[in-house]
């Protein structure tokens, strides 16, 4: 709501029909309003679980009864579900906004389960990743409609789900798809993250910004390990591959030059990164191996590379004026030695030593990283 009236003051700021000093005035009005009538976080957690418990035990009850109903009955229950929960929240939209957006969001996620029981009901032949495109085009219309961040929260997870399934289900009988199925969502939760830039913030930014910093250091280490070659298993045909990694590539990449602008040129930057990634990926018995020989970049190449985007990822934080890169930077770096300790310290070392070596780490280690991440903080606030 105060981004409409914002927009509303400077439009009729610069039709002439107000002037500065009463533009003034309505800002100070509003924002004293908005401070006044604004809920505490003990609210909105409180809707947010709410919302949350109340759809679960829907579809627990939906679960338990389904036996017992008729399939016009199934059918006519999963259209209600759907179509209560929006409806309650056009009507408490008035009343209570944050409700509305949390029922409106239950109706989302209920119309997904509609969805795949429709599908059951009526026995349609089975192809999951084409039930997530319903669904996610469903999320993508509420979220046109409506303007509310976690509608476009859910399409922003359900579309990427969708794309990965039917890559997935394409590739199923091959090898080689794992590796550009975590590259593409690794790039894409890079994207997602820096959403969010000096200036241009908004709820639908910052829930990106948060499914990003979920998602990144999962996705990361998914790409380090995503090696699972298998002998007599044959390759990903040349033409799929050019499809995927064009898809995998190129969609976070236009996403990042929408959002972005001409600052996604950081989030080329990062693709490159994250392909060299890609080429560190080994499977995850030989990695743990102390005694695992190779080349140079087999040896220490994953190391290299998450130290430099670990390191990468605080400047970026930086130079943006965003804490939880910097945060995320200093997890994965801090991930990145303990991982070099359990692959190619400890077992060189016996027992005990290895383990007063893992408490000396975990102590001395979190200690100068917890100090420097403090310092990386007060720096931002000064440049703020």
């Amino acid at each position: 709501m105060a981004g409409r009236w914002q927009k509303d003051v400077e439009r009729w700021l610069q039709e002439g029909v107000i002037d500065a000093a009463t533009a003034e005035r309505i800002r100070a009005f509003e924002s004293d309003h908005e401070r006044g009538q604004g809920l505490h976080w003990p609210v909105l957690l409180a809707v947010a679980f709410g919302a949350l418990l109340l759809g679960a035990g829907v579809l627990l009850f939906v679960a338990a009864h389904w036996d017992s109903l008729s399939p016009a009955g199934r059918f006519s229950l999963t259209i209600t579900m759907v179509a209560l929960f929006h409806l309650a929240a056009v009507f408490s939209a008035v009343r209570f906004p944050p409700l509305s957006s949390a029922l409106h969001a239950v109706g989302t996620v209920a119309l997904g389960a509609g969805i795949f029981l429709a599908a059951q009901i009526f026995h349609l032949q089975e192809h999951w990743p084409a039930g997530v495109m319903l669904w996610a085009l469903g999320a993508l219309g509420a979220w046109a409609l409506l303007r509310d961040w976690p509608q476009a929260a859910l399409a922003a997870i359900l579309a990427p789900v969708w794309l990965a399934g039917e890559w997935a289900e394409a590739t199923r009988n091959w090898y080689g798809g794992e590796r550009v199925l975590s590259e593409g969502l690794l790039l894409l939760a890079i994207t997602y993250l820096t959403a969010v830039l000096p200036g241009r913030e908004s709820p639908v930014r910052r829930a990106l910004a948060w499914i990003g910093g979920i998602a990144l250091l999962p996705l990361a280490a998914g790409t380090a390990f995503s090696d699972t070659f298998q002998h007599g298993t044959p390759a990903v045909p040349t033409a799929h591959l050019v499809a995927g990694w064009g898809v995998a590539l190129a969609g976070p990449l236009a996403l990042s030059l929408f959002l972005r602008g001409k600052a996604a040129w950081m989030n080329a930057v990062a693709a490159v990164w994250v392909l060299l990634l890609g080429t560190t990926s080994v499977e995850p018995s030989r990695f743990m191996a102390a005694s695992h020989a190779g080349t140079f970049w087999e040896q220490a190449g994953f190391y290299l590379t998450s130290a430099s985007g670990s390191i990468a990822l605080i400047w970026w934080g930086l130079h943006e004026s965003r804490r939880e890169r910097i945060n995320l930077g200093i997890a994965g770096f801090a991930f990145t030695v303990l991982i070099f300790y359990f692959s190619t310290v400890m077992d060189k070392l016996g027992r005990s030593a290895s383990l007063t070596g893992l408490g000396i780490l975990f102590l001395l280690g979190g200690w100068l990283l917890e100090k420097t991440r403090r310092r990386l903080v007060e720096r931002l606030g000064r440049v703020e």
